[in-house]
């Protein structure tokens, strides 16, 4: 029998994942938390960082390091209040670092949160009607689905799924509200368990995203379980169930590896729960609680064998999935700018560059969406993509919404490369970035733009995502181009994710630096302009003129190059 990690041996030990956090919290002689809490934070949507810029200065004087902590909402579906938005922007600029980031799992991060800060944090969250459970750790993370309501009762049936089945999937225990909320434990009462995610958790993370087509903005095939909606007379009828996805390999280690999701069947909407349930079951049983690199759903199926997998899920669900049914995506990515709902009603897609919400020159993010969020009565939606949709905009509303943004410099449409470009945190704050991501990729796009523009592409949408790690937090691996860092300076280059998400990418150049990513990119845009078919992508054309050859092992890739190109 193999040995059980560490971290398997925290949660058991951790008396439903409250372990000595109220204690450690209330510490005053160091920043951090122990070593063991770290871990079970994380199931409270909390990350502990340091500032890894100064480091090094600290390191001279002997002092601490400079301890803060990251917080994650919940919020699934992406959707927010006027007044929920307003909370979170003063919770930021009161008990945070100012800012408010935006991510790919369609939810709000708090950074730099110092420890005396962290229960207040918490509360104003909390008192916003808002919580940080299990936005992290080995359990379902943020349910993410299409934010754009414009598509009508679809949106609506889709949003009202998703919360559905974060609310089922939560974890039970109460640990949560006693560390940061309630401060004490409930009395009396029956003994806490977890019918569904057992009292050690899921060996890894999970991640549940709903699409609908033709739009696949949440990358549909990236998660654990991607649940694709089948709409008929403008409603949902079902969901096309795909499994296995996920994102994250490690370098060098070659039995790691991105892997998009199998398509296995499809549900009717009274099923999506049971489904959704018995999927994370059969992961709990079956997950590798040993190895936490290969913990992830997609090596259980890798293990077991997808037939395995699904005979296990219908055998617990008592019925079978039915076929797939026919659907189509078009693309990935969001609504930019105004789009008109069938009701009247108006939307307005938000370009945050890589999901940073603050006031820079010219562009007044943060001071601009309080000041919409004022005078707004719709919603407020966080895409997939790290965008902001201003949603439900009455018509006698709109031009004062457009006054707005203009007043805030937010109007302006970004090009179409910079549109479709997506960052991790990355450096100074992620303790497992290897490279700088979000404060690098904007200037590496300013030179792709020279570069697209001179080939006569500055119109045309390329994905590009940048990650400052193999992890894959920004979905790097289903992007036309991706890069992916290895050291300070330097990153892998992949090609050929299609622009609709439904495909990987394969590296195309090994640990690469600023000007040879440009070398290699400057001439693949100009025989792209040249050489393309009609309507063709950049991705579709780099396959087609054997630029990059189409993904190998199906729905997986190494790192391996191709012979030709490993020298």
């Amino acid at each position: 029998m193999s040995t059980l990690s560490r971290n398997e041996t925290i949660k058991a030990e951790s008396r439903l994942l409250r372990g000595t956090i109220a204690a450690g919290l209330d510490d005053a002689v160091t920043g951090a938390l122990a070593e063991d809490d770290t871990q079970l934070t994380k199931f409270h949507g909390i990350y502990q960082q340091d500032d890894r810029d100064l480091r090094p200065e600290r390191m001279k004087k002997r002092m601490e390091k400079a301890f803060s902590f990251m917080a994650r909402l919940r919020v699934p579906g992406g959707v927010l209040t006027p007044a929920q938005w307003l909370a979170m922007d003063r919770m930021a600029r009161d008990r945070a670092n100012g800012t408010l980031r935006l991510t790919t799992r369609q939810t709000i991060q708090f950074h730099g949160i110092i420890k005396s800060n962290l229960r207040p944090a918490i509360q104003a969250i909390h008192a916003a009607m808002l919580d940080t459970i299990a936005a992290c750790g080995d359990v379902n993370r943020n349910v993410i689905c299409t934010p754009n309501p414009a598509r009508g009762p679809v949106h609506d049936e889709a949003l009202a799924m998703a919360r559905a089945i974060s609310a089922h999937l939560l974890p039970k225990s109460r640990a949560w509200h006693e560390i940061f909320i309630d401060g004490a434990p409930v009395a009396g009462g029956e003994e806490e368990d977890e019918p569904i995610l057992g009292r050690t958790y899921l060996p890894r993370k999970f991640k549940i995203a709903i699409a609908i087509p033709p739009l696949n903005d949440v990358d549909a095939f990236a998660h654990e379980l991607g649940l694709i909606a089948i709409a008929e007379h403008g409603h949902i009828v079902g969901y096309n169930v795909a499994v296995g996805g996920g994102m994250g390999m490690t370098h060098g280690e070659p039995d790691t590896f991105p892997r998009t999701g199998d398509l296995i069947g499809f549900c009717t909407p009274d099923q999506v729960l049971a489904v959704a349930e018995q999927v994370v079951t059969v992961q709990r049983d079956w997950g590798d609680r040993s190895d936490r690199k290969h913990a992830r759903l997609k090596y259980t199926i890798e293990r077991h064998g997808l037939a395995a997998f699904v005979a296990e899920l219908e055998r617990r669900l008592g019925f079978a999935l039915a076929p797939a049914r026919t659907y189509a995506f078009t693309r990935s990515g969001d609504l930019s700018g105004w789009e008109e709902g069938a009701d009247g009603r108006w939307h307005f897609g938000l370009f945050v560059e890589n999901g940073r919400v603050a006031d820079l020159p010219g562009r007044a993010l943060l001071s601009g969406l309080r000041a919409i969020a004022e005078a707004h009565d719709g919603r407020i939606i966080l895409t997939p993509n790290q965008h902001v949709l201003i949603a439900d905009i009455a018509p006698a509303r709109k031009d004062a919404i457009a006054a707005l943004l203009s007043a805030h410099g937010l109007d302006r449409a970004p090009s179409a490369l910079r549109r479709n470009a997506m960052a991790c945190v990355a450096l100074p704050t992620c303790g497992l970035a290897l490279a700088e991501s979000e404060r690098y990729l904007p200037s590496l796009i300013d030179a792709l733009e020279d570069a697209a523009a001179g080939s006569g592409l500055a119109d045309d949408e390329i994905t590009i995502r940048m990650t400052g790690c193999p992890n894959g937090c920004a979905r790097p691996y289903l992007a036309e181009i991706g890069l992916v860092g290895v050291r300070p300076g330097i990153y892998n280059l992949y090609l050929g994710g299609a622009f609709d998400g439904s495909r990987l990418s394969k590296l195309y150049r090994r640990e690469i630096g600023h000007d040879a990513i440009l070398a290699a990119l400057r001439p693949l845009f100009a025989a792209y302009a040249a050489g393309r078919a009609p309507g063709e992508h950049f991705a579709d054309y780099a396959i087609r003129a054997g630029i990059i050859a189409p993904t190998i092992a199906g729905n997986r890739f190494h790192e391996d190059l191709p012979a030709d190109l490993a020298a």
